[in-house]
């Protein structure tokens, strides 16, 4: 393990969660920057499409694993990829194919876990099949009148109180509170702007619950819950990450008892499992007024921002960020 490696950290992307993916950038060099055998290499995705490293130079990543960089002419060989970008293309599958591809080894999910991941809708038919319970829910392709009304009809159904859902976004991009009937259709269009196909989902009552996944010294660690208390009825994109929200994380929720903490565990682990997932994930639950528990979405490379819940319950469970980061480059 005293051998140094060349650790590609990728960020960016130009999608709606570029900024995010720099923040999350910036914690993980932080904690890369205690391993000693760790030279980072630094590349941003550019919403122009540019390939630039941490003083702006222009590079490529070529095929045979390696950074090249168009200016000094430097190529740069690569150990292991940290692909540090929320959406596309760093959690729909796409970079990891290119990892694939080059044989990189890299941290997270492959790339057919990220695809069903990424999709709200295939994360749903799988859990389905895995016996793991979810939110109710019903998906649409498009806004014909046929599509409008099988929206309409879920929503009353569900006491006129649902969410839309552009499928293939994420940190609530695209997401809907539809409370009136003449909602529908506007925010319809609007979802099917950002993905091909939208999910309706019945509004569950009840805490918003987190627990990391993650793979660390050959054993699948499942945390205790961790609670998003938000005093929005949505945690929205803006709740989840302007300076000024009024949410509240806690990185162990409180007042939940062991039977039901151990079900969430259980249904985390058989969900990473299930689904193919590798090395991390956050994993969210609706917590019901009825202490059912029920997954709400699985997101194959969380946040890493001051406020996210991923490395504060990694942490809180006893393992050191740079330790992971350790053993899963070094034991790749």
């Amino acid at each position: 393990m005293g051998q140094s490696k060349n650790v590609l950290l990728i960020c960016g992307g130009g999608g709606t969660e570029h900024e995010i993916s720099l923040i999350s950038a910036k914690y993980i060099t932080s904690k890369l920057s205690l391993i000693p055998e760790v030279k980072i290499i630094y590349l941003c995705i550019e919403k122009n499409g540019r390939r630039t490293n941490e003083i702006n130079q222009e590079c490529e990543l070529r095929k045979a694993g390696e950074v090249f960089n168009r200016e000094t002419q430097e190529t740069i060989s690569l150990d292991y990829a940290i692909p540090c970008i929320h959406g596309p293309p760093g959690e729909n599958g796409q970079i990891q194919a290119v990892f694939e591809l080059m044989g990189l080894p890299y941290l997270g999910a492959g790339p057919e876990a990220s695809i069903n991941c990424f999709n709200k809708v295939s994360t749903k038919l799988w859990l389905d099949k895995l016996g793991i319970k979810n939110t109710e829910y019903v998906f649409v392709r498009d806004s014909t009148d046929s599509s409008v009304e099988k929206i309409f009809n879920f929503f009353e159904k569900n006491k006129k109180d649902i969410f839309l859902k552009a499928t293939h976004q994420g940190s609530s991009v695209g997401c809907y509170h539809i409370t009136e009937e003449n909602q529908i259709k506007e925010k319809l269009h609007k979802a099917l702007e950002l993905s091909p196909i939208v999910l309706a989902e019945k509004t569950n009552i009840g805490r918003e619950l987190e627990v990391a996944a993650f793979e660390y010294q050959n054993e699948l660690i499942i945390t205790p819950p961790g609670e998003i208390d938000c005093p929005e009825s949505f945690y929205s994109y803006k709740e989840k990450y302007n300076s000024d929200s009024k949410t509240e994380t806690r990185a162990i929720a409180k007042n939940i008892d062991n039977q039901t903490i151990a079900k969430i565990s259980e249904m985390a682990s058989n969900a990473f499992i299930g689904l193919g997932l590798k090395d991390l994930a956050r994993i969210d639950f609706f917590l019901l007024e009825d202490n059912t528990p029920l997954i709400n979405e699985i997101n194959t490379f969380p946040g890493h921002t001051p406020i996210s819940m991923f490395p504060l319950m990694m942490e809180n469970s006893g393992v050191k960020y740079e330790e992971y980061l350790r053993n899963r480059i070094f034991n790749s």
